[in-house]
């Protein structure tokens, strides 16, 4: 989220000047750089291993977790920017994708005890 703030600002900014139509920057914009962010930090995290080393991931249920919400956060946001209303952002549609975050940071904590 922190990397991601002046996106998101831009974007909110964006939406309100718009009347909630999507236009110009759009949801495209913190999508794709979100994509990216998330493959370069693969990337590095790759890189950075010195060779002949090996990393395991410790816990597997939190990283089982947190990939299927990424994977939840993308089609949620297709279904709800092309299907349930095409191009435009409702506010119930704001409102749950937020609220979709408390439980993003929950499940991996009840995970991870």
């Amino acid at each position: 989220l922190g990397s991601s703030a002046p996106e998101i600002l831009l974007n909110v900014i964006d939406i309100f000047a718009r009347e909630f139509f999507l236009e110009g920057l759009g949801p495209s914009t913190i999508v794709g750089s979100a994509a990216f962010n998330l493959l370069m930090i693969i990337a590095v995290c790759i890189v950075a291993i010195p060779d002949g080393q090996v990393r395991y991931i410790k816990e597997m249920a939190v990283y089982v977790c947190t990939a299927s919400w990424s994977v939840f956060a993308y089609i949620w946001l297709i279904i709800i920017l092309l299907v349930i209303s095409p191009n435009v952002v409702e506010v119930w549609e704001g409102v749950v994708t937020f609220l979709f975050f408390p439980v993003l940071t929950w499940l991996p904590w009840v995970c991870d005890k």
